[in-house]
């Protein structure tokens, strides 16, 4: 065993494109534009807008499904996978979207297999109306996905080291809390900023050319030579 453990999100970090920003723009019924104002201003927590906005979708299951089916992720995650499973390295993919979007996209490249922590989406009433809870929710996180639980779960489990890999806000407090993060897009900014120990990467070749380094040591110490031609460095 390696020692390490990965915990991955999802949209905009697997997937090519947020997958309920997605969803809203083309099923959301009026309302979920002041609930992400809300969210974005800090009035309300990510737990408390997605379950307002979810319930603001408009379509059957067809539809969803059909919208899914279009929906892509990064082409060079399937490899990392298999990469850090020959490596022995767990990967869980921890999200504070939804369950089922994430396993139907992920189910496509043979990966719905991959340990999830996200919200659940059910169906409600009628059947165009849909409903979200939070089965990873934790007392005094406003997510509707606790990833410094999640983060303190891998510990429990028995791994030494976690490497977190994210893009955004949802990122955040569990980049405080990892060994080490590859970071994407506002979160490269937020560990420069709070000196977090990490690697700008555009998209998982970068994460898979890394993962040698980061398990032998030398991306820790600083001296990996991909480090001076990363996107950002």
């Amino acid at each position: 065993m390696s020692g390490w453990n990965i915990l991955c999100d999802f949209d905009g970090t697997i997937s090519v494109e947020d997958v309920i920003d997605s969803l809203l723009d083309r099923f959301g019924r009026p309302g979920w534009e002041a609930l992400e104002s809300d969210w974005r201003a800090g009035r309300i927590g990510s737990r408390e807008c997605m379950t307002g906005q979810v319930a603001l979708l408009d379509m059957d299951r067809q539809a969803l499904d059909h919208h899914l089916d279009g929906m892509w992720i990064d082409h060079a995650f399937p490899d990392f996978v298999s990469r850090a499973r020959d490596l022995h390295v767990p990967v869980r993919v921890v999200s504070d979207g939804l369950d089922y979007a994430i396993h139907r996209i992920l189910g496509r490249y043979g990966l719905d297999d991959l340990p999830l922590a996200a919200n659940h989406l059910a169906p409600g009433t009628p059947p165009q109306r849909w409903q979200l809870s939070s089965p990873f929710q934790a007392e005094g996180c406003r997510s509707g996905t606790c990833k410094c639980a999640c983060v303190e779960q891998a510990r429990a489990s028995g791994a030494t080291r976690t490497l977190l890999i994210g893009d955004g806000a949802s990122d955040f407090c569990a980049a405080d809390r990892v060994d080490f993060v590859f970071a994407k897009h506002r979160l490269i900014e937020h560990c420069r900023h709070a000196g977090i120990p990490y690697v700008p990467i555009t998209g998982f070749e970068d994460a898979l050319e890394l993962l040698p380094a980061l398990l032998d040591g030398s991306l820790l110490a600083g001296t990996a030579p991909q480090l001076a031609t990363l996107a950002g460095a």
